[in-house]
């Protein structure tokens, strides 16, 4: 495809909402001339520089690493930097922010219920042991057990696509669960009995009602069901693969 062949029109529809001036959320839509390889956070940036700046946004790296750029993309949630229109099955695109957070204004959320969630698991190393003199080690298997759970960006993309958390904000999420996980299951770790001990609760692991519509928000293909699911059979069992008195 070349790149005149790419450049093409389309229909940018946007759920509005500004709390100082609206008494409810409204769309807009905006005719926005694109290339193929534009990601859907350039589109949304090329309406706020030169059609609209008070289009309210979030963003930060643009490289999908921060994770500040979710929102809801033609009904599913993911990144606006990682989507590229030559990937949208049609013209018309539609964004909004993601579900099940206070809207601040326009696509940006507050995030405060979400990092309320996600410190309440303790997700930092408790290990109270005599300091070593090197780095404390692990094998490669060790390392293994929870490496997937590292790579959460704290997006919220899995949390807030999950029914359970649109029903009621009070149960943990999918994020928070993943977040302890990575701990939970680290050798180093000495805290997994009190994280368990957190999430063994009705807003806690047991509210999952494993729909799998985490694992397909996740940007970073994580397995975010599997991870809810090894720490409720670690919670049944009291097994965490090795024993962390050691």
């Amino acid at each position: 495809m070349t790149t005149t062949d790419s450049v093409r029109n389309l229909t940018l529809k946007i759920k509005r909402y500004d709390p100082e001036r609206d008494e409810k959320p409204h769309w807009e839509e905006y005719e926005v001339e694109v290339d193929g390889h534009d990601r859907v956070l350039d589109v949304i940036q090329k309406v706020k520089w030169y059609q609209d700046e008070t289009l309210g946004l979030r963003r930060s790296c643009a490289h999908g690493v921060c994770g500040s750029d979710a929102m809801r993309i033609n009904g599913i949630n993911g990144l606006a930097c990682k989507v590229l229109v030559k990937n949208l099955q049609s013209s018309l695109l539609t964004v909004e922010p993601i579900l099940g957070l206070p809207v601040i204004k326009d696509l940006i959320v507050d995030m405060k219920p979400f990092f309320d969630h996600y410190k309440s698991v303790m997700p930092f190393l408790i290990n109270d042991d005599p300091p070593p003199t090197t780095e404390r080690l692990q094998s490669p298997a060790e390392r293994a057990r929870f490496d997937d759970s590292t790579k959460c960006i704290l997006c919220a993309c899995c949390t807030t696509a999950c029914p359970p958390f649109w029903g009621d904000q009070k149960y943990v999420g999918p994020a928070a669960i993943v977040n302890a996980h990575r701990f939970i299951f680290d050798s180093r770790d000495r805290g997994a009995a009190e994280r368990l001990d957190i999430l063994n609760d009705a807003q806690g692991v047991w509210r999952c009602r494993t729909v799998f519509n985490c694992t397909s928000a996740c940007p970073r293909d994580i397995k975010v069901t599997q991870a809810i699911q090894e720490v409720k059979r670690a919670m049944l069992t009291g097994d965490i693969g090795f024993d962390p008195s050691t």
